[in-house]
Order: structure tokens, then sequence, then C-alpha cells
């Protein structure tokens, strides 16, 4: 009782925590995009005002134009208009006479501006960016200055754009970060549980071996007592597989044929009569680095997967050979097959074609071959209605 209140405690504990930080998680995406959305009403505001004084600035270039262009008197104090024409020099400008022709130009491509066609095309931009500013000669006599956006301006127009580009990649990463972080979450629940579960397992376990032993001083058929323990000493196994998820396993030096034929014999006794199970090794010993536990947890994912792929019914063979560096292990069946699309799929938590199970048993056969024992496990080869062949790669063990 006691055990089943802190499991459940513990359960309570994670949930709540998750839970928790779902709530964080939100706060903080808003808050961003708070920050974010306020940066841009501001650059936008910015933008507005600076746009409103370069208009500013045009309307004085263009007074200063038609006080030149109106004072007859060449004696005239004219310093101040020119002064103000030559500290115009970031905004490019084009003075239109009262025929519609260019009259004068400032701020553009010197070298190029003796090209009409170019002027032209200035003047085109120009035209779509902003009204002209009109400046009346007399009642007859009407100019025309067009002006573009001063560099700095259109900088200012791409900055939006490159804000929402660094919101983006600032969100993609938040994503990532709260995906890892989630996942890093589970797989501390999804340990907490198994190690818990291999916990509560071995006290019945030990109770069980408890009465195999007092069978054994009884009248009772032998082999009887011996299935019993046979599928207490897997339970244990089993319990062992459960205690090691979430911790760097211990290697040690092994024999894999061993190893795999007991495995293999074991689900060939508890297997349909319909399943015929092949087995085959080029030698009877191959010494390499393994956790019995984990490995035969593999060998079994893969032979069970085999079974279900021929719904009762089919062959199943399991061909260990070798090389100077490598081990082989191959196990085929004659099952409905998998599409070669799904190839890759079939190793994620959660994939199954299976109508039930949890789809685990691949994705940690996957871990355990790769990230513990550095080696590989892949769909070899497929074909629908078929059958399919997995393959696992280790390094064999070269004694000094």
């Amino acid at each position: 009782m006691e055990n089943s209140y802190l499991f459940e405690s513990f359960i309570f504990a994670v949930m709540s925590f998750f839970k928790n930080t779902l709530f964080l998680k939100r706060i903080v995406i808003f808050i961003s995009f708070v920050i974010v959305s306020l940066i841009l009403w501001n650059t936008y505001n910015f933008f507005n005002l600076f746009k409103y004084e370069e208009r500013v600035r045009m309307e004085i270039v263009a007074s200063a134009q038609k006080e030149i262009a109106t004072n007859k008197d060449l004696n005239a104090s004219s310093a101040l208009p020119l002064f103000i024409l030559r500290n115009n020099t970031n905004i490019p400008m084009i003075l239109i006479d009262e025929n519609g022709a260019i009259s004068s130009w400032e701020n553009l491509d010197s070298i190029k501006a003796q090209d009409p066609l170019y002027l032209q095309k200035q003047l085109n931009i120009m035209k779509a960016e902003n009204a002209p500013v009109e400046i009346v000669i007399s009642e007859s006599k009407k100019n025309y200055v067009y002006y573009r956006n001063s560099d700095l301006l259109k900088k200012l127009t791409y900055y939006p754009i490159a804000l929402i580009l660094i919101l983006a990649l600032f969100l993609a990463v938040i994503y990532m970060m709260f995906t890892s972080s989630k996942i890093a979450e589970q797989n501390k629940l999804w340990t907490g549980m198994a190690k818990e579960t291999a916990h509560q397992i071995g006290t019945p376990l030990s109770s069980l071996l408890g009465w195999i032993a007092i069978l054994k001083t009884e009248n009772v058929n032998h082999e009887y007592v011996e299935e019993i323990e046979n599928d207490v000493h897997r339970l244990n196994t089993i319990a062992n597989r459960f205690s090691k998820i979430g911790s760097l396993p211990e290697l040690k030096e092994k024999n894999i044929v061993a190893i795999t034929k007991s495995t293999f014999d074991y689900l060939e006794s508890r297997s349909s009569k319909q399943i015929q199970f092949h087995f085959s090794t080029s030698e009877q010993e191959i010494s390499t680095h393994l956790n019995e536990e984990l490995f035969g947890w593999v060998i079994e994912n893969l032979i069970k997967n085999a079974i279900d792929a021929m719904q009762g019914k089919g062959n199943v063979s399991l061909e260990i050979s070798s090389d100077t560096k490598r081990v082989r292990i191959l196990v085929s069946d004659t099952g409905k097959g998998i599409q070669k699309s799904q190839f890759k799929q079939i190793f994620k938590p959660g994939f199954t074609t299976k109508k039930r199970g949890w789809g685990l048993g691949l994705s940690l056969s996957k871990r355990i071959i790769e990230d513990y024992h550095d080696g590989k496990i892949f769909v070899k080869k497929s074909e629908i209605g078929k059958g399919t062949t997995f393959e696992v790669l280790l390094r064999k063990y070269k004694s000094s």
C-alpha cells in the first residue's frame, strides 16, 4: 500500500509540473508577441514620422526652387535658397518643368544620369513612391518636384521584415527548446514508471520463487515446475530490463550466439505450432560486448514483430554471421511486409501498424542497439505480401 501511494504521488507531482510548465510556456510566448508587436508598432510610427519629415524637407526645397525661379533681381540675396538646395544631399529628386520635361536632378548617379532612360526610370519610381511637390511660378507656369525615399527610409522599410524573420527564428528556437524539454520530461516520466514497475514486480517474484522451491519438494511433475521456473526467471529478466531504463547499462563480453539462441528457443516454445522457427549460425561462439537483458529484449521484439506480421502462421528465421570486424544478425519473416516509405518511420516512438500496442518495441530496440551498443539496426529488405528482414550490426569483440 505504501509503495502504491508513493507511486501515485509521484505521477501526480509529474503531471502538476507538466501543467505548470505549459502555463509558463504560454506566458513566455505571449510576452514575446507583445514585445515584438510594440517594436513593430513603434517602427511603423517612426517610419511615418520620418517620411513626413522628408516630405517637409522637399517642400522647403521646392520653396527654394521657386524663390530662385521668381527672383528677377539678380543682385538680390539668394544665399538662403542656395544653402537649402546644397544641403539636400540624401534625397534623390527630379525637377520637371511646365512642359513635362526633366530640367534638373539631384542625388542620382552622375554617370548613369547621362542616360535619358535611366532618368525616366528613376522618375517612374519617384512617381510610384511619393506625390510630387508643386511649384507655382505663375498662373500659367508650374513646375513639379518628384522625389524618392532616402536610403535610410528604405532601410527602415525592410526593418520590419527582418524583425519578423528574427521573430520566426526566435519562435522556432523556443518551439524546439520546449519540444525537447517536453520530450525530456516525458522520458523522465516513463523512466520513473519503468523503474517503479520493476520495483513492484520484484515483490511477487520473490514470493513465486519461494513457492517454486516448495513445489520442488512436493510430488509435482518436475517438467511443470521447470516451465513455471522458466517463466518466473523470464519475469525477473523483464523486471531487470525496466530497471535499466534511463541509466547507462554495463556491457560485458558475452557469447552473442548463446544469448540469442536462448531468447529464440523461449519464444519458439511458447508460440503457435503453425509457425516454423529456423535458427542458423556460422559459428557456435561469437564474442562481443553486450548487456544480456537489453540485447535479449531486442531479439524478443524482432521475433514478436515477425510473429505479429504473419498473423500466427508462417516462417521465422534468425541467422547469425560475422567477419573480422562485425557481427550480423538477420531476422526474417514471411508476413505482410512493410512499405519502403515506412522503413525509417517504424523506429519512431508511437508508430505502429497493429490495432493494439503503443509502437515502442522497435524504437526501444533502436535505442538499445545504437545508443547503448554503438551498433546499427534497420530494415534490410521487405516486400508486400512476402515478408521482411531486419538486420542488426554490432562490433565484434577482439581479445587483446
